[in-house]
């Protein structure tokens, strides 16, 4: 497949509310591997359609949690495509979240601790599942993009503004 480049902030496109898709069709399991190699290739956990340009409900997620004997993340990627978000937990959970569109800043952000996902899988089947832990938190983060949210919008403005400028600073030094 291909790794696509990385909409990064302040592109516009990050803030657009991405459009559910109609069909599960080979198009859109072309764009979900092309989105699997791009996320591996630029170490990431969950990567949103919209973050490699293209403005469709589709998200993918491979927390690679555990190590095989020699050393590697085992992966276990899954696809989502038109995810939502049934219900949440009261319990809060907090992380020191990133995002490959905001490259090498994190913030410590709080979502509720599990929340009730429906998606429909690769084969265009529709799937539930209650998800919690960092799984949830990649989620709630992954389905943000999908409606033009980013994770230093949950963060007070201070602290947002501390993360721009430190990016900003990154990039001027070619970092």
């Amino acid at each position: 497949m291909a790794v696509l480049p990385i909409v990064e902030i302040p592109d516009p496109r990050l803030r657009a509310v991405s459009t559910p898709v109609d069909t599960v069709d080979d198009v859109t399991r072309t764009l979900i591997a092309d989105m699997f190699d791009t996320m591996y290739d630029a170490n990431g956990i969950g990567l949103a359609a919209i973050q490699v340009g293209v403005a469709s409900r589709v998200l993918v997620i491979d927390l690679q949690e555990k190590e095989g004997e020699d050393g590697k993340p085992i992966r276990a990627p899954r696809a989502f495509v038109n995810p939502e978000i049934l219900s949440v937990s009261e319990e809060l959970s907090v992380y020191n979240e990133g995002c490959l569109s905001i490259p090498e800043q994190y913030a410590e952000v709080a979502r509720p601790a599990s929340c009730r996902v429906r998606w429909l899988d690769e084969q265009g089947a529709t799937q539930e599942q209650e998800l919690d832990g960092l799984l949830a938190t990649c989620m709630q983060h992954e389905i943000d993009h999908l409606n033009g949210v980013l994770f230093i919008d949950h963060i007070s403005r201070l602290k947002r503004d501390m993360v721009i400028k430190k990016l900003n600073k990154m990039r001027k030094s070619g970092g």
